[in-house]
């Protein structure tokens, strides 16, 4: 049987993800080994903390270079931090170097809000993509964050929600998708969309 790899680096909020994805059916393995990503179906990189440091575990592991392969076969979905560091670069505290696999970069959010931006939000979507199936306009998901990513690329822009002026919400390139949001903690439109990723690898 299939699984989708869910990349354990010391810095994800794993076990809900894997809990969501069983909930829907779908096999899990949370790995930190090369080689089972490679066997896998499909690749899902949490992220929680610090861009700089976990980009710096990422490369230190190894396992950067091995989802950077990975989206070249097989569907890849990076969630909160985990999305930003599918980015060329990120901008928390140092400037320091993504994965490269969006066109873009990261930056703290411009907002008069308050920061972190922690709470549910609606989305809109300006085009549209296999992730969003079946999720209306104006479906709401929680997010929690202080920076946000910038495309450098208008087609890979999937969903943007509004925090004081527009945000990123959801990017898309080729196999590799990634959510700021949490899909996992976003009741049943954040299922639904974990879903929609599920159904990509098979």
């Amino acid at each position: 049987m299939g699984y989708t790899a869910i990349v354990d680096y010391g810095v994800g909020n794993l076990r809900s993800i894997a809990n969501a994805m069983a909930y829907l059916g779908l096999t899990t393995k949370v790995t930190g080994e090369a080689d089972a990503l490679e066997r896998a179906d499909a690749v899902i990189l949490p992220g929680v903390g610090a861009f700089p440091d976990a980009a710096a575990k990422l490369r230190d592991t190894g396992l950067g270079r091995a989802v950077a392969a990975q989206g070249e076969k097989k569907p890849i979905l990076g969630i909160c931090l985990g999305m930003q560091l599918l980015f060329d670069w990120g901008e928390e505290g140092e400037r320091c170097p993504g994965l490269g696999l969006i066109g873009g970069g990261v930056r703290r959010m411009e907002t008069a809000l308050k920061l972190p931006h922690i709470g549910w939000n609606t989305l809109t979507f300006p085009q549209e993509s296999p992730l969003f199936r079946g999720v209306e306009p104006g479906s709401a998901v929680y997010f929690v964050h202080s920076y946000a990513a910038q495309v450098a690329r208008g087609e890979d822009l999937l969903a943007v929600t509004d925090y004081g002026g527009p945000v990123t919400a959801a990017v898309g390139r080729g196999n590799v998708f990634g959510c700021q949001f949490h899909p996992e903690k976003s009741g049943e439109v954040g299922l639904a969309i974990l879903r929609n990723f599920g159904e990509m690898s098979r």
